[in-house]
């Protein structure tokens, strides 16, 4: 306990401490502002050099959800039944305009850590001690459970969804063509949906702590959660099946369950209250204050009255 308190003394005064607010004009808030957008947008180009250049590799990542499936206990892709699915390009610039699409998104990915690390020290300044410690946390498993997201979904999702869909189309008679645009699009989206619905718990997490929300709310919610995650899932799969739908909005309300129990654990903690006694102190002898009243000519008479000894004469 005493290292521990050790090491929570020198998180304060070496990282918190320093990162103390600093009262700043509006002005100076939006040139910060404005220099960590520009930092940002420049690390986001060069990681997009790099993975436009590994562009075709991505693309071809994609492609193995279509025709594979992945083994958990062999952690290994195996084939599926379907046939081989040819890829065509339907306008000139098709191919090209995707490899830019799943390069910027790749990027993206790949940039999260840095996005919130200058997020963080955007809003670090305006947060007291007691948000910073949580906060700090926060901004570090957001990073982690939006890869855990992209990974659920590439290796599970998309491999189920899409055998489910195309084996349905060729059991109906129909020769399977897929645009290159349509199938990157359908993937990506998925991938940015799935790492977005990981968030949900951390979300609520973060609204209970800070106490915009708690358990009993959420919990009294639950059936508008479950309707609005529906909703969501309509709006935002590509495609209008009950399927697709079913398989969006179910994790989402999941995640919501799970948001209700995080909010319950990690609540905000009620500020202790003092009590009249520790709050104003007795004065000795067990006597009592009478309140300060002005005699005559304004002098203010804050003489202290005893309580009457009865053994006294």
């Amino acid at each position: 306990m005493a290292e521990e308190s050790r090491f929570k003394r020198w998180l304060q005064d070496s990282v918190f401490k320093p990162l103390e607010d600093k009262k700043m004009p509006v002005m100076e808030h939006l040139h910060e502002f404005q220099v960590r957008l520009t930092k940002i947008v420049i690390v986001v180009a060069l990681f997009f050099v790099g993975t436009f250049f590994y562009a075709d590799t991505l693309v071809q990542w994609l492609r193995v959800p279509l025709q594979n499936s992945f083994i958990l206990t062999e952690l290994k892709w195996v084939p599926t039944d379907l046939p081989k699915i040819p890829f065509v390009f339907l306008a000139p610039a098709e191919a090209l305009w995707q490899n830019l699409k799943v390069a910027a998104l790749f990027a993206l990915i790949l940039s999260t850590p840095y996005v919130l690390w200058e997020i963080w020290n955007f809003i670090v300044p305006g947060l007291h001690a007691q948000e910073r410690r949580f906060v700090a946390p926060f901004v570090a498993i957001t990073a982690l459970a939006f890869y855990l997201g992209l990974g659920f979904c590439f290796f599970f999702v998309l491999p189920f969804a899409l055998n489910f869909l195309i084996s349905y189309g060729v059991q109906a008679g129909f020769i399977p063509q897929l645009s290159i645009a349509n199938y990157v699009g359908f993937a990506l989206w998925f991938l940015l949906i799935f790492g977005l619905t990981f968030e949900v718990p951390l979300v609520l997490t973060l609204m209970a702590k800070l106490g915009w929300v708690d358990a009993p709310l959420l919990m009294r919610y639950r059936k508008w959660a479950f309707l609005g995650a529906f909703l969501f899932a309509a709006i935002l799969t590509p495609t209008p099946d009950p399927f697709n739908q079913c398989l969006m909005a179910l994790p989402m309300y999941f995640f919501y369950e799970v948001g209700i129990i995080s909010a319950r654990v990690f609540k905000k903690r009620p500020q202790a209250e003092t009590s009249p006694s520790e709050s104003t102190p007795a004065p000795p002898g067990g006597g009592v204050l009478r309140p300060k009243s002005v005699g005559a000519g304004g002098a203010v008479d804050d003489e202290y009255v005893s309580v009457p000894d009865s053994r006294s004469p």
